[in-house]
């Protein structure tokens, strides 16, 4: 009813580890057109229908070159990295506060740290070991990193986990970011849950991090990840991620992460190019609005779309 409108989520991250192509569309919308937040930098495919149009449809294909991503701790090398984007990298978003109980909490989970990545590595510590995944969050999470710390839940999916890890690490004086993605392929681990089971990827979705080390540059972390092992690669809840199973994982998302993943942004606070609505936290599913109204991206009873990915040979 009335007009409909839809934002679909399309990659904008060009780094070493990815380079994003040009996105197209086809449909039966009456406009639709590539923009940009100024704000994040989210990229987004916008289209609109005429009104009364009673099945609107648009299907956006986007190409990616993705690759793994390795960290040598044994070799520095920093980067050139403006002081704008690391100050970026710093401040406080709407979901993720640096003050408060963020800040204190950082504070004692780093106490007796002096280093960047001494902070860092502890921090990952803390998170694997007190947060944990829960399959019963819808989507990815919220990413309110204030609730689940003064509410001392600390279960949520990796938009919670990963974030709480970026906000304590913000806090902590480390710049730090989410990227907020899709799984396209298998996972190079042997496990079933760190990759896309299926060309069917509509349910993938999943947010890695990144913290700026000052002799490293940009480096890839993933605690959620191991949460995500911790939780569900087993019949039995794993509780020490020293574990035989969740060990190599532990290490390897320490610095590292595999190229079967698509990143679109590092946004926050995003608006909705053309919305009267609110902004949305991060922009990592496709978003709608029909008679001026925000539609529920995660009710499959209102909201239906479908993703997939295929591999296309070099």
């Amino acid at each position: 009813g009335g007009v409909t409108r839809a934002w679909i989520p399309v990659p904008a991250v060009n780094a070493d580890w990815q380079e994003s192509f040009a996105s197209t569309w086809t449909g039966n919308m009456a406009s639709a057109a590539v923009a940009d937040d100024p704000a994040s930098g989210a990229r987004m495919v916008t289209a609109s229908w005429a009104e009364g149009e009673a099945k609107p449809v648009i299907e956006v294909v986007s190409r990616v070159r993705t690759r793994d991503r390795s960290n040598d701790w044994m070799r520095k090398a920093p980067r050139n990295v403006s002081a704008e984007e690391l100050a970026r990298n710093l401040r406080a978003t709407e979901l993720i506060p640096t003050d408060g109980i963020v800040r204190d909490t950082a504070l004692a989970a780093t106490q007796g740290k002096t280093t960047d990545i001494d902070k860092v590595r502890a921090l990952y510590e803390w998170v694997v070991a007190n947060t944990y995944r829960d399959p019963a969050v819808k989507g990815c999470g919220v990413g309110d990193i204030k609730a689940m710390l003064e509410t001392k839940n600390l279960g949520g999916k990796c938009a919670d986990l990963n974030a709480l890890f970026v906000g304590l690490c913000r806090a902590s004086g480390v710049p730090a970011r989410d990227i907020y993605g899709i799984r396209v392929a298998k996972s190079a681990f042997p496990y079933r849950e760190l990759g896309a089971g299926s060309p069917d990827i509509s349910k993938a979705q999943h947010c890695r991090a990144e913290v700026y080390l000052a002799d490293f540059g940009w480096v890839a972390m993933d605690p959620a990840d191991v949460s995500k092992v911790m939780r569900q690669e087993t019949p039995d809840w794993i509780k020490d991620p020293k574990n035989e199973v969740a060990a190599p994982v532990y290490a390897a998302l320490f610095g590292n992460w595999e190229g079967n993943w698509m990143g679109y942004n590092y946004a926050h606070d995003v608006t909705l190019v053309g919305s009267r609505g609110p902004k949305v936290g991060f922009l990592m599913y496709p978003q709608a609005e029909t008679k001026g109204e925000r539609v529920d991206s995660l009710d499959p009873d209102t909201f239906k779309y479908r993703i997939t990915a295929r591999e296309i040979a070099s």
